[in-house]
């Protein structure tokens, strides 16, 4: 066998044990970190109802926590460990009463809060709480959806270091960019932080709640 056919050969033995030995591992960094449930459907375990100041009732009904209608605000709050960046988080929440937002998610963005609203200003409005000091209602993350009455809908969260997405019944909402962004939330709901879940004169439920890491996170 000539010279250049053998070191041919043995090149390209070379690249195929090399990519053989990355297949594995390129598998295995792939893989999704596995979901970490925050709620068993039979207990609040470390949530807690929501010291807004008439606040309805917080509890279990039927697999889900149903969070009653407050004057204005009701909710729950997590006070266990929480990730603070490289996260999802998923629920599935309805709106049972009431004509405003039904899933006020307040979650944390590294050393800052924001919440996703669901159905606010008289029940359509959904976005980010707040961008740059503009709530839900006045920045780019504002649109219109239009939520039925008891219908389940599933909610995802993604927070990286680069951007916010959100996604309602798996299809993407919200990508909001952080860079150069003030993050915050309305004072009014502060009592929910760093993650919570409320409600403006609306009674809702929420259920599989659960999140993840992700990234360097997930290892």
């Amino acid at each position: 066998m000539a010279a250049w056919m053998i070191h041919t050969t043995r090149r390209h033995a070379f690249v195929i044990a090399i990519l053989g030995g990355l297949v594995p591992f390129l598998s295995q960094a792939a893989e999704p970190a596995a979901w970490r449930p925050l709620f068993n459907g039979a207990a609040l375990g470390e949530w807690k109802p929501t010291p807004f100041g008439g606040e309805g009732d917080v509890e279990v009904v039927d697999g889900a926590i149903r969070i009653g209608m407050g004057s204005d605000l009701s909710g729950i709050t997590w006070t266990g460990d929480c990730p603070r960046q490289s996260y999802e988080i998923s629920l599935e929440a309805r709106r049972v009463d009431g004509n405003d937002f039904f899933c006020g998610l307040t979650f944390p963005v590294a050393d800052d809060t924001c919440s996703l609203i669901l159905g606010g200003w008289g029940g359509a409005v959904t976005g980010l709480s707040s961008i740059d000091g503009q709530d839900a209602a006045h920045n780019d993350t504002t649109q219109y959806h239009e939520y039925e009455q008891g219908r389940w809908y599933a909610v995802t969260l993604r927070v990286t270091p680069a951007a916010i997405e959100c996604f309602l019944d798996g299809e993407p909402i919200i990508d909001q960019p952080l860079a150069g962004k003030q993050i915050s939330i309305r004072e009014e709901i502060a009592a929910s932080k760093p993650l919570g879940i409320a409600t403006y004169a609306t009674t809702a439920e929420v259920r599989r709640i659960r999140w993840r890491p992700l990234g360097r996170d997930a290892e």
